[in-house]
């Protein structure tokens, strides 16, 4: 892979950081239903990357990275309780995540 495919890939991805940030009302096991992975996904998969390099990471410092701030708080401020729809359409969808 390229050093320009890194950097593109490098700026997507922060762009997406930034898409989520802007986007705090979209709950995670919405993002879950419709594509499959959500914040909590993206953090795990920098994580991953990151050990896969020899650089060892939390999962609250990936947290962070994604999320912005720690997930606690984050969590505290934006994310609300599934709705019984939500988990039923989680449940639905299950067999297509990761």
């Amino acid at each position: 892979m390229s050093d320009t495919t890194t950097e593109l890939e490098a700026a997507a991805f922060r762009r997406l950081l930034q898409h989520l940030n802007t986007r705090a009302d979209v709950q995670n096991i919405d993002l879950m239903i419709l594509a499959g992975f959500c914040r909590n996904c993206l953090s795990d998969w920098y994580r991953e990357a990151a050990e896969e390099r020899g650089i060892a990471m939390s999962k609250d410092e990936a947290r962070e990275h994604v999320y912005g701030e720690p997930f606690a708080q984050w969590k505290a401020k934006h994310q609300k309780d599934a709705t019984p729809e939500q988990l039923a359409a989680f449940d639905a969808t299950k067999k297509n995540h990761p």
